[in-house]
């Protein structure tokens, strides 16, 4: 069971209850704020995650998400009724991790919460594993090997598949790839994250046209089925 802490900014009793309700069952020690005031006071007592909703009654989400950014790197995940692609950029750019639209599954925001939670701890991980050791990933020496033979990815390639594997079985959609790994200010064509996954795939998928590690999930984005080893 889980004890990590999070933090529910949402005015929609209904909604933050629902997601409440499913955080409860996965042990997770969750509280509730209404509003962005407080949820800066409540802030002063730490938390592993905060999950925040674009309205609330007394200032905007974007302007809470910034000010959370001056001073904690915690992992942001949006709840939005805007599905628009702009503003799911907007968001991201102003500092969260993730995006939810309205209306939402509560397994899938449960799912998400587990995955930034493991990727935030695996941060500090030196060496993540799959498959009984068949795919590692050296992260200071930003290494990759396929078994015992050493892969040559470029520095964004690298990204792309660390972003991934520490977010095992989330989909991720381009956009998400594009603002976390090549950055807010990217203006390249979204199908660039494409060619990319394909030259991974070439370089440690044993079968790239059958893939073990990257899947395509179409109409949605990608998502990595690697197994991890404890």
């Amino acid at each position: 069971m889980s004890h990590e802490k999070v933090l529910i900014i949402e005015d929609e009793e209904k909604i933050s209850g629902i997601v409440k309700s499913y955080l409860d069952r996965e042990g997770f020690v969750v509280s509730v704020a209404p509003t962005g005031q407080q949820a800066l006071d409540f802030l002063k007592r730490g938390y592993d995650l905060i999950i925040l909703d674009l309205m609330l009654p007394d200032m905007e989400g974007e302007t809470l998400c910034s000010t959370i950014r001056r001073f904690s790197d915690v992992p942001i995940i949006m709840l939005t009724a805007k599905s628009s692609e702009d503003e799911r950029v907007r968001g991201l750019g102003l500092g969260a991790d993730d995006y939810v639209v309205k209306p939402f599954s509560p397994r899938e925001l449960v799912a998400r919460v587990k995955a930034h939670l493991r990727r935030s701890q695996k941060k500090e991980a030196q060496t993540l594993s799959f498959n009984r050791g068949l795919l590692k990933i050296g992260i200071p020496a930003m290494e990759v090997k396929r078994g015992d033979e050493v892969i040559s990815l470029t520095k964004t390639e690298f990204r792309i598949l660390l972003y991934l594997a520490q977010m095992p079985q989330v989909v991720v959609n381009r956009i998400q790839l594009i603002n976390s790994v090549l950055g807010y200010e990217f203006e390249g064509y979204d199908r660039v994250i494409d060619a990319h996954i394909k030259n991974i795939r070439h370089k440690i998928e044993k079968t790239p046209h059958e893939p073990m590690f990257i899947k395509t999930i179409h109409g949605a984005g990608y998502k990595f089925v690697g197994l991890p080893d404890h």
